[in-house]
């Protein structure tokens, strides 16, 4: 709707005395001297409004939500592997003990235990690193020639010239026992027996001191059981026995449908 610009009733209504009364064919005259018209131009200005609010957010991100970015997990906040403790774009932070790089950059844990945020100069000068340490006392970085611990409650301890790990209770090194007056220096390779007594050796790989794993892996020596040796690449002779086969497969299935008797078609009869 257009509605007429006017000014400044008020200043008109002003300068008129009170006393003195406008004919209705002069009220037009005094409201444009008011505004500053002349009656050589008696043309009034007039201006458009908005009716309606103009359409857009005013708040909120133009592109959807956030991504959610940043720290998960507090230092020294207990995790469980597979805890996602830190979310980026980049690389601000590097997986330090017991963590990895997700394919997003983002950071997660391998191992239980608590959250640590801490700087390596031995390893890179300037990164930032996220590790998890298994004690909450402990803090890394771990020192340059300690033994490091592993899952499970591991320490990787030399034996024979074969590095193994071996559980951090049987662990005695750099103890002195003293026997009699003499001391005794303490070791970890003391024989491992089962129940009957039996000395249990030690496989290739440094484990299987257990009753039960030396039983299951030698369960097919003990029964005289004889594997034929596999041999590989031999492609052919292994693609004719196949062909072979399925050729046998399609002669017995003809033979067995050949043996049924089947049911004749219907004939079709034509309707009027």
């Amino acid at each position: 709707m257009l509605l007429p610009r006017i000014f400044a009733p008020v200043r008109a209504a002003a300068q008129v005395s009170s006393a003195y009364l406008i004919p209705s064919s002069r009220v037009l005259d005094v409201l444009r001297t008011a505004n500053g018209f002349t009656t050589s131009s008696p043309t009034l200005s007039f201006l458009r409004h908005a009716s309606h609010q103009s359409q857009g957010r005013a708040n909120g991100a133009k592109d959807g939500p956030g991504k959610r970015l940043g720290a998960k997990k507090s230092g020294g906040e207990y995790v469980i592997p597979g805890n996602i403790i830190f979310r980026q774009r980049g690389t601000a932070w590097f997986p330090g003990e017991n963590c990895k790089f997700g394919r997003d950059h983002c950071i997660f844990s391998m191992a239980s235990g608590y959250v640590r945020y801490y700087r390596d100069p031995l390893k890179h000068p300037k990164r930032q690193y996220i590790g998890v340490a298994f004690e909450k006392d402990e803090a890394l970085p771990y020192p340059q020639n300690g033994a490091r611990r592993r899952r499970l409650n591991m320490l990787p301890v030399k034996m024979g010239g074969v590095e193994v790990e071996t559980p951090e209770v049987q662990v005695v090194m750099g103890e002195v026992q003293v026997e009699g007056g003499a001391e005794v220096e303490t070791s970890i390779s003391a024989p491992q027996r089962n129940k009957s007594g039996t000395v249990l050796a030690m496989g290739k790989k440094g484990y299987a001191f257990r009753e039960s794993n030396w039983a299951i892996g030698r369960a097919a020596e003990t029964a005289n059981v004889v594997v034929k040796e596999f041999v590989p690449g031999d492609r052919f002779t292994a693609w004719q026995k196949s062909k072979a086969r399925i050729a046998l497969n399609e002669e017995k299935k003809r033979l067995r449908m050949a043996g049924k008797k089947t049911a004749k078609p219907k004939k079709k009869t034509l309707r009027n």
